[in-house]
């Protein structure tokens, strides 16, 4: 893409992956490998991180060619308040997995935080961490 900058046009090239950045969704979900936390439930926050060109979207300033922030939230939010999974490792495939097919995105970055794991000793949260592309 080329831009005027004073004295001529310049080449406008992305340096690095471009994101949209969902962080702090936070649901109520049944997951856990103890019975308690599959019968009590319990809060669960996710953060997402979706690679992809936004420079496209940016120049036309067209929502219809980015990701509906909306419609993601609304994918995690029935992926973690739906099927119980005994690892939050399994939620963030899974999460990834949505994300990938219904979006169009590159990758995503998918980390899962449990604040009230069963562990014992004080921590802000246990979580984990995923990142997964697109195959092709």
């Amino acid at each position: 893409m080329l831009w005027f900058a004073g004295k001529g046009f310049v080449e406008v090239v992305a340096m690095s992956k471009d994101k949209i950045i969902l962080e702090g969704m936070e649901f109520y979900g049944y997951h856990g490998v103890l019975p308690e936390e599959r019968t009590l439930g319990q809060r669960f926050i996710v953060d997402l991180e979706l690679a992809f060109d936004l420079r496209r979207p940016g120049a036309a300033d067209d929502p219809v060619l980015t990701v509906d922030y909306a419609a993601v939230l609304a994918a995690v939010k029935e992926i973690v308040e739906g099927r119980p999974r005994r690892l939050i490792e399994s939620l963030a495939e899974v999460i990834a997995g949505a994300v990938l097919d219904r979006f169009p995105v590159e990758e995503v970055l998918v980390r899962v935080k449990k604040p009230q794991a069963p562990v014992p000793g004080r921590f802000a949260w246990m979580a984990v961490e995923i990142r997964r592309r697109k195959n092709g």
